[in-house]
Formats: C-alpha cells, sequence, structure tokens
C-alpha cells in the first residue's frame, strides 16, 4: 500500500508557546531536509531523536524561523510512516508559513482525521481504537479520559475480536459438516454451535450493561434545570459551572431562553441546560424562551426541579411536577437560608419516590449532596469496575445490539430444528456485525466518514 506525503498543523489555531507541523509519508524526511539546517542532515540522525535547527527559504536562501524538528523512522510511528514533526514558535502566522512551505516541497495538505486512517490502513490500530482516538480528544472528565483510554489501548477491540473467534469457531464447524456429509454429525455440530453463540450472547449482554453509562461519559448527561420564573435556576447553572454565565437578579423572567454549559460533576459530564422560567406570559419574547424551556424538558435525561422554599407551592409547581414524570428527577429545594413557607409534606405527596436536595445557592450549601445525588443516580457503586469494558460509541451499541439480535434469530432457527446451515446464516452475519465495530468487515464509506468528523492535523 503507497501513500504520498501529507503534511498538517497539529496544534489548535491561535496563540501558544509553540506550534507543530506534522509530516507522514515516504518524502517526509527528505523534504525536511530541503529547508531545515542543523548540526545533522535529519537523514543521517537516528529515529525517534529531536534536534535544534533553522528553517530556511529553499530558492532565496533565507532564515525564517527556529524550529526543533522530531525525526519518526517507519513503522514505529504513528502512522507507521517515516513522519517529522516540526516545532515552530506558536502563532497562526508562523504555524501557516511554515506549513505552506512544506507543501511547497512536494507535500499535500492532509485532509481532517488522515494521519490516524493511515494508522488505521497500515495496519497500526483497528477502526475502534481510531474512534477512541477521538473520544480521548473530545473527553470532557477524567471518566471519560480513562473510557477512551482503553478503547485506544484495544482492550474493547481484544473482546470483539475474540467473541468474533468464537462465533468463527463455530461457523467453522457447520463447514466441515457440510464438506463431510458421509459422518451425519448434524446434532454435535449443532450442540456445539450453540454453545458457542450463547457464550458470546452472555458477553454482549454485558457489554450493552455498560452502554448507557458509557454513552453518558461519552456524550454528556443532557441535564435540564427547570422551574418557576426567580426559584434559584440560573443560580445552580452559575454554581455548577462556577462562573457566572446567567444573569441572576430577583425580577422573575430575566432567563428568556435556553443557555446551555458542560460541567463535570464528580466524573459525570452534563450537558447542563438553563432554560426560561415555565409559567404563562403575555410577553412575546418570554414566551419564545419558554416554548423551548418545554421542549428542553423532552429531550432531557435528568430533570433538575428547583423549588423555592420561601413561597407555596403553586398550580405552577405541580404541573411541573407531571410535566416531569416518566423521568429521571431530582428536586432541588432551594433558599433555605429564608423563611420556610414551603409545605414540606405536601412536596412529598406530589412527587413521590424523588430525591429531594436542600440547598441555599447564596451560602453555597448543599452543593456536593446535589453532585453526590447526580452521580449516584447514573453510576452507583460497582458500575465503574477498573478493568471493565465500557461501550460508549453510538455506532458501536447499535452493532452489538444488531448482532445480539442476529444471535437471537440463530436460537430460534436452532429451536425450530432448522438445518445447521441455516442457523449458520445468522450466526454469519452476527460475525460480520462484530466486524464492522473494529473495521475488519466495516464498508469504505463507513470508514470514510467516520475519519472526516475528526479535526485537521490528527
Amino acid at each position: 500500500m503507497e501513500f504520498d506525503t501529507i503534511a498538517a498543523i497539529s496544534t489548535p489555531p491561535g496563540e501558544g508557546a509553540i506550534a507543530i507541523i506534522r509530516v507522514s509519508g515516504d518524502q517526509a524526511v527528505e523534504i525536511g531536509d530541503r529547508l531545515y539546517r542543523g548540526k545533522n542532515k535529519l537523514q543521517a540522525v537516528e529515529s525517534h531523536t529531536i534536534h535544534y535547527g533553522h528553517l530556511y527559504q529553499p530558492e532565496q536562501d533565507v532564515k525564517i524561523e527556529e524550529v526543533m524538528v522530531s525525526v519518526l523512522r517507519a513503522p514505529r510511528t504513528f502512522t507507521r510512516e517515516d513522519m517529522i514533526e516540526i516545532n515552530v514558535h506558536g502563532g497562526v502566522v508562523s504555524a501557516d508559513r511554515i506549513l505552506q512551505l512544506v507543501l511547497s516541497q512536494g507535500a499535500r495538505l492532509a485532509e481532517p482525521g488522515e494521519f490516524t486512517k493511515r494508522a488505521f490502513l497500515n495496519g497500526r490500530i483497528d477502526l475502534s481504537q481510531a474512534e477512541g482516538v477521538m473520544d480521548m480528544i473530545r473527553a470532557k472528565t477524567d471518566r471519560a479520559m480513562n473510557v477512551a483510554m482503553k478503547q485506544v489501548e484495544g482492550r474493547l477491540a481484544g473482546q470483539i475480536k475474540r467473541l468474533r473467534q468464537q462465533l468463527l469457531e463455530g461457523i467453522a464447524s457447520v463447514e466441515v459438516n457440510i464438506d463431510y456429509p458421509e459422518y451425519d454429525a448434524d446434532a454435535v455440530t449443532l450442540q456445539h454451535l450453540l454453545e458457542q453463540i450463547h457464550a458470546v450472547d452472555r458477553e454482549i449482554d454485558e457489554l450493552l450493561q455498560t452502554a448507557k453509562q458509557g454513552r453518558i461519559l461519552r456524550e454528556g448527561l443532557a441535564t435540564a434545570i427547570i422551574g418557576r420564573p426567580n426559584v434559584g435556576k440560573s443560580s445552580l447553572l452559575n454554581t455548577l459551572v462556577q462562573d457566572a454565565r446567567a444573569i441572576v437578579t430577583d425580577i422573575p423572567g430575566t432567563t428568556r431562553d435556553v443557555l446551555e454549559e458542560y460541567v463535570n460533576v464528580n466524573g459525570v459530564p452534563l450537558r447542563l441546560i438553563d432554560t426560561a422560567g415555565i409559567r404563562e406570559t403575555e410577553d412575546v419574547v418570554e414566551r419564545i424562551g419558554v416554548e423551548r424551556s418545554r421542549q428542553a424538558l423532552q429531550d432531557a435525561e435528568l430533570i433538575l426541579l428547583v423549588f423555592n422554599a420561601n413561597e407555596p407551592l403553586t398550580k405552577e409547581d405541580q404541573a411541573l411536577i407531571e410535566a416531569s414524570r416518566g423521568f429521571e428527577t431530582i428536586v432541588v429545594l432551594n433558599k433555605m437560608d429564608l423563611e420556610r413557607r414551603l409545605d414540606r409534606e405536601q412536596l412529598t405527596e406530589w412527587i413521590g419516590d424523588v430525591p429531594v436536595i436542600t440547598t441555599s445557592f447564596l451560602q453555597e450549601e448543599g452543593i456536593n449532596e446535589l453532585e453526590q445525588a447526580i452521580s449516584q443516580r447514573f453510576f452507583h457503586e460497582g458500575v465503574e469496575a477498573v478493568e471493565m469494558n465500557y461501550v460508549s460509541n453510538t455506532r458501536h451499541i447499535a452493532l452489538l445490539n444488531q448482532a445480539k439480535a442476529s444471535i437471537a434469530e440463530a436460537k430460534s432457527a436452532a429451536e425450530a430444528m432448522m438445518p445447521v446451515d441455516m442457523v449458520q446464516i445468522d450466526v454469519t452475519r452476527a460475525w460480520e456485525q462484530l466486524g464492522e465495530i473494529v473495521g475488519e468487515t466495516a464498508p469504505d464509506q463507513l470508514i470514510d466518514q467516520l475519519f472526516s468528523q475528526f479535526c485537521l492535523g490528527k
């Protein structure tokens, strides 16, 4: 397999201490030598070493940048190709000027995710590991980073490949039976096949049991802060974010749109949505905000239902309680530093078996208890085992469910005493679906689409 030489800026755009231009391909080191002057030629140095020098404009012989150049030789590189990484002074102009210089010497601008795609195509990583790289970049908490790291290390891939091997052994026994029908071993073959698929089915179940927590870690838990105007919703958002993102006043209806922020709560990433207070209003702008709040309520996976302990419960409060039924809900009883006028017994009667956390955002009381309640709601004790493989990728979850459905079809066919080669068809389909997770049976269009989601230079 041959590729041309590609280059891209691998550091975020903007001002910084350094910027890195990454170059990969057969001509990477040669291109570097055309531009670089230092103690030694880059082609003469050892692999995995870094060298101080300057870059020159070849045609004019003009010094243009002071650099450190890393030389990495195939196959012990990220792409399994020769690579150089040029460390230049940070800044948009400096990095772009050096990139254009590299491109002028015969390299091509890399497509988004093309370095990681080459790592996959050259066999260094599989598709699930490549997706783990993207998840590491996007991780918003330590837990999410740990899950992505395990995926990059190939733990999930190893388990998937082992499951595929078990199915393959069952498929092979059927093929032998078909090739040597004189032995008439259908019953034995079917029994062996069923043993294999039952074992695989159990492991798929165990993986899918982690899917909810894994997806939350990867994408964040959509959390809507709901309540009447002026009960402390924006104060709750500001407290969790630890920044004054939302305007807080004593005037009802201050928040007129949906504010969205990511926040780390005990390792659980919350996609926190502060909504406009839900009430009947004649204000056109506020009414639009209220409608958006109702939509946010429908899309939420967790609802923080905020009440003002300094005010009696109202019909609007009761309507909000009814609207939140069927959702994961935590009631936040705020303003406990003021005189309590809310009837706690009436609240309990209305909400039923829903956790209640008492808080005073003004005095920063009850915040730790609220964060623990959120964490325990979704990550109860024992869920996050150190060695556990989490399934966090939506594509992986869908393929595991498809493989499980194919195995269920195989079981049904076996119970109906269908010929063993008919049962094998569904088992083979499950084997192929699991193969899509690691990229062994994935179509080219899917691979291109996945890598196009990466950032440029990765």
